[in-house]
């Protein structure tokens, strides 16, 4: 993939004109999660806290409404909903995940426990199983209802990125260790893949067929998966999100619910959208004067939100949080931008039928 124009115009704070949800954070954003039935969004923060926000989209215009906030001790690093949108889950720091009932009005609960900060958290619907991934190299499966967890899966490392899409899961960990699972039989590592990136893996996203996956790296470059031992083939990684000489972080990467296209986030404070199939970049936005730190698309891809602040890409002690500003952001893609466009080969170039 192409990436010439990575070099961005002026930075300023919102160079894309992207509505700006408030209150926001008052230190880095972890994590971003929309209810997968509704435009609810739920922000966790360094901050210990998690917040939510329902949003309103009329004729174009968005508005948001702050909604409640619930808190844990320590740093909040990862949420997900449950698949019927009445309950989020969160984990963090504090080495335990909550159950928040945020429908119904009741009260944040703990549902699990590891020995290290969780890190990645997710939902199993078809098994009505919440997964946790921790710095503490275990897996979990756990029965909500239930004290002690449904299954521990050891790890060769600690986990670092997780991602589930129905059967499909799969768990970055570190030394690029990439553990495929199959959620019928959860019980037992599918695969076991070493990155084809050089550097750590930060972020993980499943093709919305199962059939693979995309893992970002700390070294900013993406690697294209497939499982199929004959699929693999069509792998292939590509650099992206670097400044000149200067290389940045893949923060994250979301699949639009409809096209099938992604977006990448990086610590160059970009986001673009790409075609994986032909490998071509579809757009690139202006870059943001501070890192992207995690991202997500709403139910039906029509919004695309994404928080700025500091991803601790410079180590803790380039972190001012007394004036670093911390911002969350709606944008409204374009149908151009996320739908897959005709393209066919001209020797090693992709060239899109548009440009002809």
């Amino acid at each position: 993939m192409s990436t010439s124009g990575d070099q961005a115009t002026a930075r300023n704070t919102n160079p894309n004109n992207s509505y700006e949800i408030t209150p926001s954070a008052t230190d880095s954003v972890s994590s971003l999660s929309f209810s997968p039935i509704a435009d609810i969004l739920v922000a966790t923060s360094w901050d210990c806290q998690v917040r939510c926000w329902e949003i309103t989209r009329s004729d174009g215009s968005i508005s948001s409404e702050p909604k409640v906030s619930m808190s844990h001790d320590n740093p909040v690093l990862c949420s997900a909903w449950k698949d019927d949108g009445t309950t989020v889950f969160t984990g963090g720091c504090d080495k335990q995940a909550k159950m928040w009932p945020l429908l119904s009005g009741a009260q944040p609960f703990t549902v699990a426990m590891h020995d290290a900060p969780i890190c990645e958290i997710a939902w199993i619907p078809g098994m009505n199983l919440l997964v946790t991934g921790s710095w503490d190299k275990t897996l979990k499966y756990w029965d909500t209802r239930q004290p002690t967890p449904a299954h521990t899966q050891q790890l060769p490392d600690k986990c670092y990125a997780l991602t589930v899409k129905e059967s499909l899961m799969v768990v970055g960990t570190g030394d690029r260790n990439l553990l495929v699972f199959d959620l019928k039989n959860p019980q037992v590592e599918f695969k076991r893949i070493e990155s084809s990136l050089k550097h750590q893996t930060r972020c993980l996203a499943a093709f919305p067929d199962q059939k693979g996956f995309l893992v970002g790296s700390i070294g900013g470059s993406v690697g294209v998966h497939h499982i199929d031992d004959a699929q693999v083939s069509k792998n292939y990684t590509f650099k992206c999100h670097r400044v000149g000489n200067t290389i940045c972080s893949v923060n994250s990467l979301n699949f639009h619910p409809i096209y099938g296209t992604f977006i990448s986030t990086g610590s160059d404070g970009t986001f673009s959208f790409w075609d994986k199939d032909s490998k071509t970049r579809l757009k690139a936005m202006s870059r943001c004067d501070q890192p992207i730190t995690c991202s997500t698309f709403n139910h039906d891809g029509a919004l695309f939100a994404y928080a700025v602040g500091y991803d601790w890409s410079k180590g803790a002690e380039n972190h001012k949080p007394d004036t670093a500003k911390t911002s969350i952001y709606l944008h409204l893609p374009e149908e151009a931008d996320v739908k897959p466009r005709s393209t066919y080969k001209v020797g090693r170039f992709t060239v899109k039928k548009e440009q002809i």
